[in-house]
């Protein structure tokens, strides 16, 4: 799959961020992810992190329960404030 100029893979650096904060090395995170279900290599791992490939629903929720985290935490942090900004609105507004 191409780059675009906005990558649809949003998820990347987080999932770096995240496994480095586990001190896990991309084949470490391949082999937790396969037993999980997911058939992740290094080289998958590798080409998700630097945004060239597209991560779907179902495989953000089982990185989630790999990388122990919220599914929310795999966001970049203006997608998560602009969520927050939103649960506000529909708070207050409900």
């Amino acid at each position: 799959m191409a780059r675009t100029k906005t990558p649809a893979n949003v998820v990347g650096p987080q999932i770096r961020k995240l496994r480095n904060k586990l001190a896990l090395s991309q084949e470490e995170l391949a082999a937790r992810c396969q037993l999980q279900g997911l058939d992740f290599s290094r080289a998958i791992l590798s080409h998700i992190e630097a945004r060239l490939r597209c991560v779907t629903d179902s495989e953000l929720f089982k990185l989630a329960l790999v990388l122990k985290t919220p599914m929310e935490d795999l966001l970049p942090a203006e997608m998560r404030k602009q969520n927050e900004k939103l649960r506000a609105k529909s708070a207050a507004a409900g």
